[in-house]
Formats: C-alpha cells, structure tokens, sequence
C-alpha cells in the first residue's frame, strides 16, 4: 500500500482537504477508477498549525440535530477546533469525497497526527 505523507502546518483547511480527497480518491495515479477504492494511505501531520482564512475562526458553526424535535445543535469551530484540531480537518476531508459507498472506506485510510510524531 502507497503512503503519502502531508504536514498541513500553515495551510488552508479547504486546500488540504481537497488535496488530500485528491490522494485519497486516488486520482494522482495512472490506474485511476472511479468505482475503486485507492490502496493510498495518507498520513496527515500537524492539525493543529492549519490556518482558516477570513473569519470562519469566529464566526463559522457546525449543526447537529439530535433526532428531537427542535434539538438543533450548533457548536462553533473555535470550540471544536481547540478541543480536537484532527476532528475539524477529517470533517473537511469528508465533505470533500463524493457522497456514495466509497467514502467509509475511504475515509479509513486517512490518519491524522496533531503533531509530527505520534500522539
């Protein structure tokens, strides 16, 4: 299995997740199918120094509905991010792969570090 390392240290959050949807799809490569999952891994580093342009550090909410009637949650990404930075980057990668049967597993070639060595 191919591993691809990447540091996301001072990069944006949406161009990491779409270069990393890119390995993770598979399409840097000559054999490319659209209906495969990639034997790529890829091993993120570095969650914690990613940048967000803007505002969205302040002003950007994630939404969850708990199943109740009118139990809309919503939790803003200052929060979310200091509590987890590798959580705010896999939710950006997951919304970049295409929404079918291949993102679960997809998805499970992606590890994330928050720093360079192993937490």
């Amino acid at each position: 299995m191919e591993t691809v390392h990447i540091d996301v240290s001072k990069k944006a959050v949406g161009r990491a997740a779409s270069e990393i949807a890119r390995f993770l799809q598979g399409k840097h490569r000559p054999d490319w199918r659209p209906h495969k999952v990639s034997p790529v891994r890829v091993v993120v580093t570095n969650t914690d120094g990613v940048s967000f342009t803007g505002k969205k550090f302040l002003q950007k909410k994630y939404y969850h509905h708990t199943g109740t009637i009118g139990h809309l949650k919503e939790t803003p990404l200052s929060r979310r991010f200091n509590k987890d930075s590798r959580e705010v980057v896999k939710e950006a990668v997951r919304k970049m792969l295409p929404k079918n049967r291949l993102a679960k597993p997809r998805m499970k070639n992606l590890i994330l570090y928050k720093r360079t060595g192993k937490d």
